[in-house]
């Protein structure tokens, strides 16, 4: 008998493809395709991957992953959820590890949280957001954090629902060096 119920699992090597063609239905959504400049050879170098043994379950009894170390070099996880009938992946949360230096306490950042416009009001976001949200509580962090684009009202309202719970944070403004700027600002002094 066929399980009914979704499969979360950390993202396998042989899942690439489908991440950045998720990345990419993500970024064409934002209205922003022409900006993406991942390939699946970057992403196969800068994210850490869960064995491709299916044996192998991840997250490990401690309820941590299992998977490629973290690096600066490749500091990237990623779950993917894939449907209970197909094991098609139809969603993921592409997510890093960061720090709160006022609770001196490790955290999530979620990079990018997207699931396929027709496997939407399935859960399927919820239950990505619950499996993050069982990884902090594992590692004893202290936050889950993501940004949300302001016009995107759908994902804002799921966001602060009661389920979710999630706080806009209204009083930080998002800082961003890249592009030219980027060498720029390393060369300022020399």
């Amino acid at each position: 008998m066929a399980s009914t119920a979704p499969v979360v699992r950390h993202a396998r090597r042989e899942d690439v493809p489908a991440i950045l063609g998720l990345i990419r239905e993500l970024a064409d959504y934002e209205h922003a395709l022409s900006s993406v400049e991942a390939t699946e050879s970057t992403l196969a170098a800068t994210i850490a991957f869960a064995p491709s043994d299916p044996s192998i379950v991840s997250p490990g009894p401690d309820g941590l992953p299992i998977t490629e170390p973290v690096s600066p070099s490749k500091p990237a996880r990623c779950l993917v959820l894939t449907t209970p009938d197909s094991g098609v992946v139809v969603g993921m949360a592409l997510y890093f590890y960061n720090y709160s230096t006022w609770r001196a306490r490790p955290g999530i950042f979620l990079e990018d949280l997207y699931v396929k416009q027709s496997e939407r009001k399935k859960g399927y976001g919820k239950r990505l957001l619950v499996e993050l949200a069982k990884e902090v509580e594992a590692m004893q962090g202290g936050r889950l954090e993501w940004n949300v684009l302001k016009w995107n009202e759908p994902s804002i309202k799921f966001y602060e629902s009661e389920a979710i719970g999630a706080q806009m944070m209204s009083e930080w403004v998002g800082m961003r060096v890249d592009g030219e700027g980027l060498p720029k600002l390393a060369k300022l002094l020399d």
